[in-house]
């Protein structure tokens, strides 16, 4: 199976998942929910919505073109172990090793063991010859390269035991958001779902402001009403009422919308249904506080991606192929083995 060939049939994935037929969704984010409670049919639509999109054959021979993938590829086995915060968080990396010719030897999060098998099987379906590419495994030795996310105390163990071959190692990583009291509605509205899509689990989920002023934040929270919605999730619920009380009894300044908790700090990864801010005084200032969170910001959002480096709000949750978690080529690396 040559490239062309793959590009094809991965494009074919998209357009089933496209088509999908309500009643098949339903069945298939069922099961996605009663594997992980946060993975709700509303969650696991948006990330298949994505996914589709990035499958879009013009879509995918516009990013592979940056890259030299041999016709005649020796696959190498790429053992790859995935998280399970977020609907088919790992489906990226599965991606490019199948594009990059490669087999995927995968190790799916407990948490999310529903979706990647499935559009795996539909992979094999529209292609038999990616049943030797994919694999599915409990132990993930004897590979000759691998690509490992978890928490900073995972990255240890997989720095010990991965580290002495090619590998990609993830870490804790979150998003920030950057205002500068030139933010209209709309953007209050982007950058509520940048901040609560999958509930604020993702890596790509602001969890932090960068603000001027505080009464910035007070417009914020009377413009996003309408995502009182998620208080109808009882983990999120729980985690809401949780927190304000921590706040309460420990006499912690914050604000409350009453269903989102918004507290200074200059720490970066908030808890659920709380954010965190911060106030700088000039763009210089800005730029350092960045600056020193750098290695764990995966993604910036601010109005019309003014900030160097960021996209506008909204679009945390929707990156492009390119837009590689920890800032690491994953197609490059494996193109290199």
């Amino acid at each position: 199976m040559n490239l062309q060939d793959r590009i094809t049939s991965i494009s074919k994935l998209g357009h089933r998942i496209k088509t999908m037929e309500e009643k098949e969704f339903l069945d298939l984010a069922s099961r996605a929910e009663n594997n992980n409670n946060w993975f709700t049919p509303e969650q696991t639509g948006f990330a298949l919505d994505v996914i589709s999109r990035l499958l879009d054959e013009p879509v995918l021979n516009n990013w592979l073109r940056h890259y030299d993938i041999p016709e005649n590829i020796r696959p190498k086995s790429v053992g790859l172990l995935m998280a399970g915060n977020i609907p088919a968080v790992g489906f990226h990396d599965f991606l490019c090793i199948l594009l990059s010719g490669h087999e995927a030897h995968m190790k799916l999060g407990s948490s999310d063991q529903v979706l990647v098998p499935w559009m795996a099987r539909e992979l094999i379906t529209i292609n038999p010859d990616f049943s030797s590419q994919i694999f599915f495994e409990d132990l993930l030795k004897g590979k000759d390269a691998y690509i490992a996310t978890g928490s900073d105390n995972s990255s240890r163990y997989f720095e010990y035991y991965f580290g002495k071959f090619p590998s990609i190692i993830r870490k804790n990583r979150t998003s920030v958001g950057i205002l500068e009291a030139k933010e209209t509605h709309e953007d209050w509205q982007g950058l509520a779902r940048d901040i609560f899509q999958y509930f604020g689990l993702g890596c790509r989920n602001v969890s932090k402001l960068y603000i001027q002023e505080t009464e910035q934040l007070k417009a914020f929270l009377d413009a996003i009403e309408g995502f009182q919605r998620h208080l109808n999730h009882h983990k999120y619920l729980n985690n809401y009422d949780y927190n304000k009380a921590i706040y309460l009894v420990n006499g912690d300044p914050h604000l409350d919308n009453g269903f989102l908790l918004v507290k200074e700090s200059r720490e970066l990864v908030s808890p659920i249904a709380v954010l965190y801010y911060e106030t700088y005084s000039d763009l210089e200032d800005l730029q350092q506080k960045i600056s020193s969170h750098s290695s764990k910001i995966q993604c910036i959002v601010s109005k019309n991606g003014w900030f160097p480096g960021s996209v506008d709000f909204g679009q945390a949750q929707i990156p492009q192929l390119n837009d590689y978690a920890d800032q690491v080529d994953t197609m490059g690396f494996l193109t290199s083995l």
